[in-house]
C-alpha cells in the first residue's frame, strides 16, 4: 500500500488557474452515503472538508464531530468517478472508506468531549504534515478560541499557528454589543487553503468578526477576513476583507435561522481562490432535494472565484469600523442550484462544506465537492464530482 505520504507523483500535480476567461464547470455526477452509516464502530458524518492526495489517488476528509458521536477524527477514502452519476438515487458503490484517524490536542491525547470543532483540513506531502482548523466556539459563557495547527498523519500533534488576538472572542455571549471581540459562535474558521508555491496558508472567518461588521442575513451581506500564515516560519502574514453575500431565501417564517457563509477554500495561485458560500434558511424550499429524501432542502451552494489583487492589507487592524477598505474581487463561477439530472430533475444539494482538486478524467480536471449530513438521518454524506471544460 502507498504511504499517505507517497511523494513519486506529487511534482505532477498543478492546479489549473482560472481567471476572468474560466473554464465551464460541468456536473459529472454523485455519489450519497446513507446516515447511520458505520465505519470502525462509529457512524460517518460531519464531513467538513476534502483533499485529494494525487500521489495515493484518495482523499482526506475531517469531520466536524465535536468528540460527541467519537473522538474528533479524520478518515482517509478513495472515490471511484466512473461510478459517479447524474442521478437522484446514485448509491454509494463509487465511495470507499480505507482508514480513521483520532486527532490529538496538543498534549498528545484525544479531544474531550466538546472541547473542539474541527472543520477544515489540507495535506502538505512535502513537509509530511495535515493542516487543520477548529472553529472554536463563543455561546453559554464557553469561549473557546479559534485554532489553526499542524499534525502528523497519525494524528499526533506538531505544533499551532498563532491566531491574532482580534480574532479571539471576548464580550458578550451573542457578540453583537458594544465592545465584543473576535468571532461569532459558529462562524469562525472552516477551511484550509494552500498556495500551490507551498508558501502560504490561507483561512476564512465563515463571516465578519464581531468588531468589524455583523453576521449575514436576508440583504445583508457580512465582511469577513481572510488571514494567512506563512507555511516555514508560522508567523500570521496579510489579512484580507471579503464580502461575504446576503442569505439567499428567506426563512418560510420570519424570524427563524437564516445565514450565508464562507464553508471552505481551495486556493488556485497565491492572489486567487475559489470559495464555497452555503446559505441556509429554515423551510426555505429549493428544488430537488423533495425527490431523495421527502422533504425539501433549505441549502443553496454557489462557488465563487476570489481575487485579492488590488485588496488593502489589513493585517493587524483591530477593527475595520472607520477605514477605507478595497475588499477582494468576488465573481460567481457556479451556483449548484442550475445543475440538472440526466432525466431533468434538479439536482439536489445538501450542506456541501468541503471541495478539492480531483483526478484528470477523460482528459478533464475534476472539482470534488463533499456535504456535512451534521449525522442528521434527514440529510446525507454528498460527493459532487464536476469538470472543467
Amino acid at each position: 500500500m502507498k504511504s499517505l505520504f507517497h511523494l513519486a507523483a506529487v511534482a505532477a500535480f498543478s492546479l489549473l488557474g482560472l481567471g476572468a476567461h474560466a473554464q465551464t464547470l460541468s456536473y459529472l455526477g454523485q455519489q450519497i452515503v446513507p446516515t447511520g452509516t458505520p465505519f470502525q464502530g462509529a457512524a460517518v458524518g460531519g464531513l467538513s472538508s476534502l483533499d485529494y492526495n494525487p500521489a495515493t489517488g484518495r482523499y482526506l476528509a475531517i469531520s466536524d464531530d465535536r468528540s460527541e458521536v467519537a473522538p474528533a477524527r479524520f478518515y482517509e477514502l478513495a472515490l471511484d468517478l466512473s461510478q459517479f452519476r447524474r442521478t437522484a438515487t446514485p448509491g454509494s458503490d463509487g465511495v470507499r472508506f480505507v482508514a480513521m484517524t483520532t486527532i490529538q490536542d496538543l498534549d498528545g491525547r484525544p479531544f474531550g468531549r466538546n472541547r473542539v470543532d474541527p472543520e477544515g483540513l489540507r495535506l502538505d506531502a512535502r513537509r509530511q504534515l495535515i493542516y487543520w482548523c477548529n472553529e472554536g466556539q463563543r455561546k453559554n459563557g464557553d469561549f473557546q478560541a479559534p485554532t489553526v495547527r499542524r499534525m502528523k498523519p497519525d494524528g499526533a500533534p506538531a505544533g499551532a499557528f498563532p491566531v491574532p488576538s482580534h480574532y479571539l472572542p471576548a464580550g458578550s455571549v451573542g457578540g453583537i454589543a458594544a465592545g465584543d471581540m473576535g468571532v461569532y459562535n459558529n462562524l469562525a474558521f472552516e477551511s484550509i487553503a494552500l498556495t500551490p508555491d507551498g508558501k502560504t496558508l490561507w483561512t476564512i472567518t465563515e463571516n465578519a468578526l464581531a468588531q468589524d461588521d455583523l453576521p449575514t442575513a436576508v440583504n445583508r451581506p457580512s465582511r469577513a477576513r481572510m488571514l494567512s500564515f506563512d507555511l516555514d516560519t508560522g508567523a500570521a502574514g496579510a489579512e484580507y476583507v471579503y464580502e461575504v453575500g446576503p442569505v439567499v431565501f428567506a426563512p418560510a417564517k420570519a424570524g427563524d435561522f437564516a445565514t450565508n457563509g464562507v464553508a471552505d477554500l481551495l486556493a488556485l495561485s497565491d492572489h486567487q481562490f475559489i470559495a464555497i458560500e452555503r446559505s441556509f434558511a429554515v423551510g426555505a424550499a429549493t428544488p430537488g432535494h423533495a425527490a431523495l429524501t421527502g422533504r425539501p432542502t433549505s441549502n443553496t451552494i454557489r462557488l465563487f472565484l476570489i481575487d485579492t489583487t488590488g485588496a488593502t492589507n489589513v493585517a493587524g487592524w483591530p477593527t475595520l469600523k472607520g477605514r477605507d477598505v478595497v475588499l477582494a474581487r468576488r465573481q460567481l463561477l457556479l451556483d449548484l442550484s442550475t445543475l440538472k439530472n440526466d432525466d431533468g430533475t434538479p439536482l439536489a444539494v445538501d450542506n456541501i462544506e468541503g471541495i478539492t482538486f480531483g483526478p484528470t478524467v477523460n482528459g478533464k480536471r475534476t472539482l470534488v465537492l463533499v456535504s456535512d449530513n451534521n449525522f442528521n438521518p434527514e440529510q446525507f454524506t454528498q460527493f459532487v464530482a464536476l469538470t472543467l471544460d
